[in-house]
């Protein structure tokens, strides 16, 4: 996962926005109550257009205050999420379990490593080829004293039987539950489905959304490099032009895979996602 750069997360930057438009809306659009000493710049304003301009401006300027408030709160969520999610770790992880997991997620790790000051659990990552970030995230995880096991992503289905809990990461939550994860987890998911095993996904609830899925069932338009999945060295007597070569970056792990998403303001299902979402934002929201 992209965690490590969560203020460049598009995610993030749709929340922002959302928060400054919806001030925006708040306290120029609809209006905010006026002083008198604004009501007096607003009469003088009419028929001078010099003074209608320094109207604006001291509109703009009592605007200000609130849009710094509104980023200050965001940038401090940013900073705690990970905090916020592991909180409660050590309710959701029981002695003796094992955790499969995908990729390498900021949030997970330090759930994981949350955990573990009060647990004795085995964690299974997968490798996600091609870009094999569970290495990193397995490296990680035995550095801090949790007992780990790396295997290719083609023994998640055989190893599932095992597993108590596969707990996974996310890029972005939508409005109906459904969740856009690094390539592999709708693998783990479906897998685990099979196995009747509890799927949990750790994200801060920046992430929230009010978009809906509609065009794409199991990837997002977001792709990888061809060459990481087949070599220009590889592909000597094929013939090219009938072959596309796909590597989705994301997953589209649907809501009725997911048991609970653990966030930084609690824990929700999937059929709760909604109305979080709106209580979030406001309806305009929708069309960022």
């Amino acid at each position: 996962m992209r965690d490590a750069n969560v203020v460049k997360d598009k995610a993030t930057q749709k929340h922002v926005e959302a928060l400054v438009s919806k001030l925006r809306r708040r306290f120029v659009l609809l209006g905010h109550p006026r002083s008198h000493q604004s009501l007096a710049v607003e009469q003088a304003s009419q028929g001078h257009p010099r003074q209608a301009e320094h109207s604006e401006e001291f509109k703009a300027m009592s605007v200000k205050p609130a849009l710094i408030d509104a980023i200050k709160d965001v940038i401090d969520e940013l900073e705690t999420v990970y905090d916020g999610v592991a909180k409660n770790a050590r309710d959701h992880i029981h002695a003796d379990e094992i955790i499969l997991t995908i990729g390498k997620s900021g949030t997970v790790e330090a759930f994981l490593k949350s955990a573990a000051h009060y647990r004795k659990f085995t964690v299974i990552v997968a490798e996600t080829a091609p870009s094999f970030s569970g290495r990193d995230m397995a490296q990680s995880l035995s550095a801090a004293g949790i007992s780990t096991v790396l295997v290719p992503d083609s023994c998640v289905y055989a190893l599932m039987s095992r597993v108590n809990k596969v707990i996974l990461g996310a890029h972005a939550v939508l409005a109906n539950g459904g969740v856009f994860a690094i390539s592999g987890s709708l693998i783990a998911a479906s897998a685990a489905r099979a196995h009747a095993t509890p799927v949990v996904i750790c994200t801060g609830q920046y992430k929230f959304t009010p978009l809906w899925n509609l065009y794409h069932e199991y990837a997002a338009v977001d792709f990888g490099d061809p060459a990481q999945v087949l070599a220009v060295k590889d592909t000597e007597g094929i013939d090219m032009d009938k072959v596309d070569i796909v590597n989705p970056y994301y997953d589209y792990v649907k809501p009725e895979l997911v048991d609970v998403l653990i966030t930084n303001e609690g824990d929700h299902p999937p059929s709760y996602v909604y109305r979080v979402v709106k209580e979030a934002y406001d309806e305009e929201d929708s069309d960022l």
